[in-house]
């Protein structure tokens, strides 16, 4: 017992000489705190906004699975003041080379302020759309299902094409989703059609044929 637990065996570091290892950095509550500190001081601000992207799919009820930023639709006549706003609150904005968006910084994470969504300026009508859903306790609009989907499709190009995040996305929001706009507003875009299509194969929602029926 003593030549195995005793003096022959190898030293034991001393107490306190060595510092345990931080622990690791917690990306998705770092952006679910910046998304509730961004919409507190753009309530302040009296302008109307939307959550938007990856932040508002989990408000919807999808897991938490987010890119690298969190990201707030305004209109673009508000942006001046939205701006002011932010930085009054302490957080770092810079003009983005898009002339669509401008772009902020806070405790490491990245803020998208959109002023133009699929393809299209943010209005009062999608913000009237917006729907209160809670997001990590503090409750502030989102964008609707049918919208988020829509911006989503419109961002599919031959230089982003993943349908991995919309797949759950549809599943999830299939009966939220006003599935005949979809088809109308991107019958004519190659990508978000076989998107549609792939939906179609999967069952995920009707075939459209069967949806023209009377």
């Amino acid at each position: 017992m003593a030549e195995r637990y005793g003096r022959s065996g190898p030293a034991l570091p001393p107490v306190g000489d060595t510092a345990p290892d931080p622990l690791p950095h917690d990306h998705t509550q770092a952006i679910l705190e910046t998304t509730k500190r961004v919409a507190g001081l753009l309530k302040l601000s009296g302008k109307r906004f939307a959550l938007a992207g990856s932040v508002a799919a989990f408000a919807h009820g999808l897991p938490a699975s987010f890119q690298h930023d969190t990201d707030f639709c305004v209109r673009p006549e508000d942006a001046d003041a939205v701006i002011q706003a932010l930085e009054d609150g302490g957080i770092a904005m810079r003009r983005a080379p898009e002339d669509w968006l401008v772009k902020g910084h806070s405790d490491g994470e990245e803020i998208d302020l959109i002023f133009q969504l699929a393809r299209r300026p943010v209005s009062t009508e999608l913000l009237d759309r917006a729907e209160i859903r809670a997001v990590d306790s503090v409750w502030m609009p989102v964008l609707a299902p049918t919208d988020l989907m829509d911006s989503r499709l419109a961002a599919l190009c031959e230089h982003y094409c993943d349908f991995g995040d919309l797949l759950p996305m549809a599943r999830m929001l299939r009966e939220q989703i006003d599935w005949d706009r979809m088809y109308l507003d991107h019958r004519d875009a190659p990508l978000s059609d076989a998107f549609l299509y792939l939906l179609e194969r999967l069952r995920v929602v009707e075939p459209r044929e069967r949806r023209e029926e009377p």
